[in-house]
């Protein structure tokens, strides 16, 4: 989805973005992300939920300028990253950080926490010795670390406190985006709050925006703003967190729901857990018309030959699904609300995604 979001608002955007792997003439090609759209607001969480293989990972990569496009674009407010010449490409892309699911990779057992911490200053030529020092024990303490944390090696410290100490190192060039891959995937549940409630005090001292890139539904929900879900390379839903979340209009977003544990006991006894049946599709040969065609259980014969257009059903509410009006009219007929309509004379009609 193109929404209209001037380039003095915007953080980044993917423009009809593609990036495929391997070679089309052997036939082993896999688009991992396949037209996908979206424009990210300074200030924001954005969040990207999906299963494994689902091409959230490789879209954040591209988005920070790690990986080319092999199709579309990605722009960094009003400019094209991938223009740049590569020692340019690296410099700007000091304010496009990325924060992985594994802060072991983060890390050379050989240095202390301090050394890695300080690394990223190093390699930028920025500052002297003692004023990345300086900084980086300012960076432990925005993220809650103890002086004594600095002099200890990767090995002696927790998978918790490792991962702050990854964030601390992201945040040692001052960057204006960072892109959060299954950052609390690793953790225990009881730290995962801590973690989140750590990003979001960082985006408001800092003034950070975040794509946020998760497969667990709590976990983008707590935390975002508005979220895309992916699917096979490409986003079949799109909208407000919890409008999204709390009454999906996809059958994969659906399913996705009914697998997140419920803390209620009435509303877990209540839920349908919807199992998807059929085969998972190939990476170098997916389906025909809609991609979930082969696991959804809504599919018709229309599925199977004819790939759904992204439309917009409600105010910011875009979908790519041939039945999402009926999904849409169901819950409404359960009392389930508008599902992020906003106003009650709002109509349901989609119209086709503005470009």
């Amino acid at each position: 989805m193109n929404e209209v979001v001037s380039s003095g608002q915007m953080a980044l955007k993917a423009d009809n973005l593609h990036v495929s792997f391997g070679n089309a003439r052997r036939g082993s090609l896999i688009r991992a992300v396949d037209g996908v759209s979206f424009s990210v607001r300074k200030g924001e969480i954005f969040g990207v939920i999906g299963e494994s293989g689902s091409g959230k990972s490789t879209l954040g990569r591209c988005l920070v300028g790690l990986l080319s496009p092999s199709g579309g674009g990605v722009r960094h407010g009003d400019v094209d990253p991938f223009k740049f010449s590569r020692r340019e490409l690296n410099r700007h892309r000091r304010k496009y950080q990325i924060v992985s699911q594994d802060p072991n990779a983060a890390f050379d057992p050989r240095m202390t926490i301090l050394q890695s911490i300080c690394e990223p200053m190093n390699i930028a030529g920025e500052g002297t010795k003692a004023q990345r020092r300086e900084k980086a024990f300012a960076m432990l303490d925005r993220v809650s670390l103890s002086p004594e944390m600095a002099n200890r090696y990767p090995h002696e410290i927790s998978g918790g406190q490792k991962q702050r100490a990854n964030i601390a190192r992201a945040l040692m060039l001052d960057p204006t985006v960072i892109v959060c891959d299954e950052v609390v995937a690793a953790l225990d549940v009881s730290i995962q709050a801590d973690m989140l409630n750590l990003f979001s005090r960082l985006q408001e001292q800092l003034g950070l925006t975040y794509v946020f890139i998760s497969h667990d539904l709590r976990v983008v929900s707590h935390i975002s703003d508005r979220v895309a879900v992916m699917y096979f390379g490409k986003i079949v839903e799109f909208g407000p967190a919890h409008a999204v979340i709390d009454t999906p209009l996809h059958p994969y977003t659906e399913a996705l729901r009914s697998a997140e544990p419920e803390v209620n006991p009435a509303a877990a006894e209540a839920r349908q857990r919807i199992i998807l049946q059929g085969e998972i599709p190939s990476a170098i040969s997916p389906p025909s018309g809609c991609r979930f065609h082969t696991r959804c259980p809504r599919v018709r014969d229309i599925c199977r030959t004819q790939e759904p257009q992204q439309r917009e059903l409600l105010p910011g509410r875009y979908v790519a699904c041939h039945f999402a009006e009926e999904m849409l009219g169901e819950k409404e007929g359960r009392g389930l609300g508008p599902a992020g309509r906003n106003g009650a004379d709002q109509g349901a009609a989609a119209t086709q995604m503005p470009t």
